[in-house]
């Protein structure tokens, strides 16, 4: 073992119709880290997430999560310590109350109604809406909706926070302020991204996934300034934008 938070080794995994979707795919994230993880569409990002918290089985290949190789025997506490945040909110909210939503999980761990009281106002104040519990999540705006699903995966005190394209469908001022709470949160995140300046602003590290295999892995600024590497793995840098050379990224 390495220490690793999460540790992926030789995964593989085909859908029924036979798309070989990873193939043989490997990746390490330390505690505390947070890494893109960019590719086009169809690279097989997805399903990796979908992996992490025992969604879905490798036909070969294992997962670890800290100590603990994902199988059948432990998922429940997998799926407890990594938290997937999916691309659309509504998959996540879909109770009367934003705080009914956050509490959901808690109250299905046996906590009593104190302790699950205490997680949603932590997980609800961790990103910045401590005042919406009341509200319906259809009266959310699309900023508010998304950071009150990542509460939904907060309240359950995860390891690790595995999001998919979470900028999807945000405006610039929401945009900025996920940015914000993400980099205020102390955990390990994996961030499944096509916004590369997203990416750039978050996270320190970036990995290329295409064809079910990692196929570039380092500090972002330096992925995000091969355009040939983002090229070849149809990635695009938004008109106008550059990313910088050469700089320290923390």
């Amino acid at each position: 073992m390495t220490g690793a938070a999460l540790e992926v080794s030789g995964l593989r995994f085909a859908y029924p119709d036979g798309q070989r979707a990873l193939d043989g795919l490997d990746l390490s994230v330390e505690s505390q880290e947070r890494v893109a993880l960019l590719g086009p569409n169809g690279a097989g990002k997805t399903t990796l997430a979908l992996h992490l918290n025992g969604i879905l089985t490798p036909e070969s290949g294992t997962v670890t999560i800290g100590e603990q190789v994902v199988d059948e025997s432990n998922v429940m506490e997998i799926r407890r310590r990594v938290g997937l945040v999916f691309q659309d909110p509504n998959d996540q909210l879909f109770m009367p109350t934003v705080a009914d939503d956050v509490a959901f999980g808690p109250a299905n761990l046996g906590l009593s109604p104190a302790a699950v009281e205490e997680r949603v106002t932590e997980a609800l104040s961790a990103v910045g809406v401590a005042d919406v519990g009341r509200r319906p999540p259809h009266h959310l705006s699309g900023g508010e909706r998304r950071r009150a699903a990542i509460a939904t995966v907060l309240s359950m005190r995860p390891d690790i926070l595995v999001l998919d394209e979470p900028t999807s469908g945000l405006d610039p001022a929401g945009r900025r302020e996920l940015v914000e709470v993400l980099a205020g949160l102390e955990m390990t995140q994996l961030v499944i991204t096509h916004d590369l300046p997203f990416a750039l602003e978050l996270c320190p590290r970036s990995v290329i996934v295409d064809g079910g295999r990692v196929v570039a892995d380092g500090a972002t600024p330096q992925i995000l300034a091969d355009a040939r590497l983002l090229s070849r793995h149809r990635l695009e840098m938004p008109f106008g934008f550059t990313a910088p050379r050469h700089q320290d990224f923390l």
